[in-house]
């Protein structure tokens, strides 16, 4: 009888655990979708852009996580994207991944955030993994989500980089993504040198 209580409750810690991080991966879900915004950042320092960010849902049917269609651009050209991704997000060994995906032919899906129809005929076969760019995201408090790459595992070749970083931190109506790449010296060849851009949630 006691074993058998015993493995009642280890089932029960491991429902509980489940339930947990299912819950707190719809709650990072809830913060990180809708329309952002640098402008209050880039009026207080020139150094930053006023960068418009667009996260939005795409393919709720699939049960394997949750999936983004990601956009950022230049307030004043938002038709014209300097980034289209994708990210798929689910919760495995107790943290959540942010796995990062590029899209074929991306003119296709520009400015896809407000019809997400358009990703009906796209599926997540028909895209190519970033390898060694996903995000680690734990929680720090009840009010904040934070997250990395690992290491020096994504590879980037822009402007003489070897490899680049994701920092990000995300609260309910603001999210920080700090993104900088690094030349095989491990000196910074681009990204924001001062911290990561501060994206105000409007929408």
């Amino acid at each position: 009888m006691k074993k058998v209580f015993l493995g009642v409750l280890f089932i029960l810690s491991i429902t509980d655990s489940f339930a947990q991080n299912n819950s707190e991966l719809e709650e990072l879900i809830n913060w990180m979708t809708g329309s952002f915004t640098s402008e209050e950042q880039s009026k207080n320092d020139s150094d930053y852009y006023n960068i418009s960010l667009e996260m939005h849902r795409i393919w709720k049917e699939n049960n394997s996580g949750y999936w983004l269609y990601v956009e950022q651009a230049v307030a004043s050209t938002k038709d014209k994207p300097y980034r289209q991704r994708i990210y798929h997000l689910f919760e495995e060994d107790g943290v959540i991944k942010s796995v990062i995906y590029s899209l074929p032919d991306e003119k296709k899906f520009t400015v896809g955030w407000k019809d997400i129809s358009v990703f009906d005929n796209l599926s997540p076969e028909q895209l190519e993994t970033r390898k060694g760019c996903e995000v680690i995201i734990e929680r720090k408090d009840e009010n904040t989500f934070i997250g990395s790459t690992v290491e020096k595992n994504c590879t980037s070749i822009l402007r003489g980089a070897t490899y680049a970083t994701t920092e990000v931190i995300i609260t309910k109506d603001t999210m920080i993504s700090w993104d900088r790449g690094f030349n095989d010296k491990d000196e910074q060849v681009w990204g924001a040198t001062k911290g990561g851009y501060i994206f105000k949630k409007i929408n």
